[in-house]
């Protein structure tokens, strides 16, 4: 994971993404569930939905233990905002084996700060960017492009 930090709160954030890389490289759900509070929300680009903590380490072993056996998570800090004890952040990332090619997919993490002041995912969207459809809604709807 890339990104500088230079807050406190954005360093404890960081940390938490981190360790929930790690958490998937070393195909250990347990600890990756362990990364999201007990009643988080996981939307995978899939289109899967996964609620709390518990769940979505067991589905992530599952996981682990198949489809995405020997993967790598990859992700790097786009956006970090926060609001008081809450954090959005906008992350681009891929999952391989290996190193990536490209970080093609985005994801969008709500974490928020708990009882004793330890960060966690409480919520995470991920979709796979589209370069060539975001190029022909920008051609065709030149105000759909971002600032």
């Amino acid at each position: 994971m890339t990104g500088t930090t230079t807050s406190p709160d954005l360093a404890a954030v960081t940390a938490v993404l981190r360790r929930s890389q790690d958490a998937w490289n070393a195909g250990d759900g347990a600890a990756y569930g362990a990364c999201f509070t007990d009643d988080a929300t996981d939307v995978t680009f899939a289109g899967t939905v996964y609620q709390g903590g518990a769940e979505i380490g067991r589905a992530h072993q599952a996981l682990f233990d198949s489809f995405l056996k020997g993967t790598r998570l990859t992700i790097e800090i786009v956006d970090f905002r926060q609001y008081g004890d809450t954090a959005v952040v906008v992350t681009r990332g891929e999952v391989a084996k290996g190193t990536p090619k490209k970080l093609g997919k985005l994801a969008t993490y709500t974490l928020v700060r708990q009882a004793g002041g330890q960060w966690r995912i409480a919520a995470v969207q991920k979709t796979k960017h589209k370069p060539l459809m975001e190029a022909v809604s920008f051609a065709f709807q030149p105000a759909t492009r971002p600032a």
